[in-house]
């Protein structure tokens, strides 16, 4: 059963709002491997196909990816007019569910591993952002963490029992650990730097998150082991953030510097995939063969508003799906 995690605090709080902790350093504001042949880096990205030409990549997909979901969230408006959809949609673009919407925003979808929850940040005014999860089998949302301050960038354990999310509850950006049993949550950075954006590892041992220890809004990223509690810098060349590791362990998708990129970790060769406008990262597909990022303007003819852009990495290849509203398109990632 889910409980929810809502103590307050009686330190002061240093309130963040925006899209995720990374705001602190200036933003703050939220299997099947991949062929040994990777496109070059810093490639030229072909022009995505318009998504009524039946998206001819989604057939060649592995079925791990074609049955999965993509989740994101869009944008209408802005201040206190601002209003945040949460939708699902097959890579096909197909079947979009609408999962959640308020007047407010929705910040750093991530699911489960099974791709029955969805957990989440939600932010409505004089506000600060709290955590939900979505359960699909019963179409409900459970608020989770409810702690005073900035709750952010939630990620699922890979067996569904524990989330890690940063929240600025005890006056500074931290990562913490929650068991959903029964909400008991441990503190896992204490350095009076910003630690934010935690994603696990598919094998549970570590999870990788965006710090400025070296540099005061400067992020890095970090990999975090728990069987030490210490951490390794993973090298990047400049600005780096928002990671996320592929289900093999073997790729990295981030934020680097401005364009959304993907660096194999073990000969740090980096792909930057565009320049979307959004400073969004990638988000890779469970084979690790395909990415999925949002673009600032639409690419499928016709459309108004952003679109998802869904690029193979082996082929160097990509199609678009349009927004729905017309609106701003964020934070896509893909499930099993």
């Amino acid at each position: 059963m889910l409980k929810i995690f809502g103590e307050k605090s009686s330190v002061n709080l240093r309130t963040i709002t925006g899209i995720s902790a990374i705001t602190a350093f200036s933003l703050l504001t939220g299997c099947q491997t991949l062929p040994s042949t990777m496109p070059k880096a810093n490639h030229a990205t072909k022009t995505p196909m318009d998504t009524s030409a039946g998206n001819p990549l989604t057939a060649r997909m592995p079925v791990i990816d074609r049955q999965g979901r993509i989740a994101y969230v869009e944008e209408q408006g802005a201040g206190a007019a601002k209003i945040s959809t949460l939708y699902s949609i097959r890579p096909d673009g197909s079947d979009r569910q609408l999962i959640d919407q308020l007047n407010g925003y929705i910040y750093a979808p991530a699911w489960s591993a099974d791709g029955q929850m969805l957990v989440y940040s939600k932010q409505v005014a004089r506000q600060s952002p709290k955590i939900y999860i979505y359960d699909r089998n019963s179409n409900t949302q459970n608020l989770i963490v409810n702690a005073e301050g900035s709750n952010l960038s939630a990620s699922f354990s890979p067996d569904g029992q524990k989330l890690l999310y940063s929240s600025t509850v005890g006056g500074n950006a931290d990562i913490y650990e929650m068991r959903l049993s029964d909400g008991h949550t441990k503190q896992l950075t204490t350095l009076a730097s910003t630690e934010v954006q935690p994603s696990y590892a598919s094998d549970g041992q570590s999870f990788v998150y965006t710090s400025d220890k070296v540099r005061a809004g400067r992020p890095s990223i970090y990999r975090y082991h728990f069987a030490t509690g210490k951490a390794t810098l993973i090298p990047t060349a400049g600005y780096a953030a928002s990671p996320q590791l592929s289900l093999n362990g073997q790729y990295l998708a981030y934020l680097n510097g401005r364009k959304a990129a993907v660096m194999t970790l073990a000969t740090r060769q980096v792909v930057n995939l565009a320049e979307t406008g959004l400073d969004e990262p990638a988000r890779l597909s469970p084979s690790a063969q395909y990415a999925v990022y949002p673009t600032k303007l639409s690419q499928v003819s016709g459309q108004s508003g952003s679109s998802l852009v869904i690029h193979s990495l082996a082929g160097n290849s990509s199609y678009a799906i349009s927004s729905k509203t017309g609106g701003v398109v964020r934070s896509p990632i893909w499930s099993r």
